[in-house]
């Protein structure tokens, strides 16, 4: 864990990122639309104006973000699921939830 981390939180002053810790409930907001593109054989995050295309794993995990769960629960849900280690999902879904909230295609509830 890099100093930026500590106790679920990451720090918006460090790589300017916003903070995100594991009690945060995450939702795709409205305008925002995760699709099965059958054209393409695959999903997307659909943003006006932008489209994301997904790899499994994304799928998986923005597939979980209902706007009531918190970033514990889907990880330990996801945990579960794939019998992973819980430390290294969450390092990657924090990851990934990051990247996508600053491109405002998420948001915190």
């Amino acid at each position: 864990m890099t100093d930026a981390q500590t106790d679920g939180y990451v720090d918006p002053e460090v790589g300017g990122v916003p903070p995100l810790a594991e009690t945060d409930v995450v939702k795709i907001p409205r305008g925002v639309r995760l699709r099965e593109d059958k054209a393409r054989g695959g999903w997307v995050l659909l943003a006006p104006e932008r489209v994301f295309q997904l790899d499994p794993v994304a799928r998986e995990v923005l597939s979980r973000l209902d706007g009531e769960r918190d970033i514990s629960a889907i990880v330990d849900d996801l945990a579960a699921t794939f019998a992973a280690p819980r430390e290294r999902i969450l390092v990657d879904v924090r990851a990934m939830l990051v990247d996508l909230l600053t491109k405002n295609v998420l948001e915190v509830v």
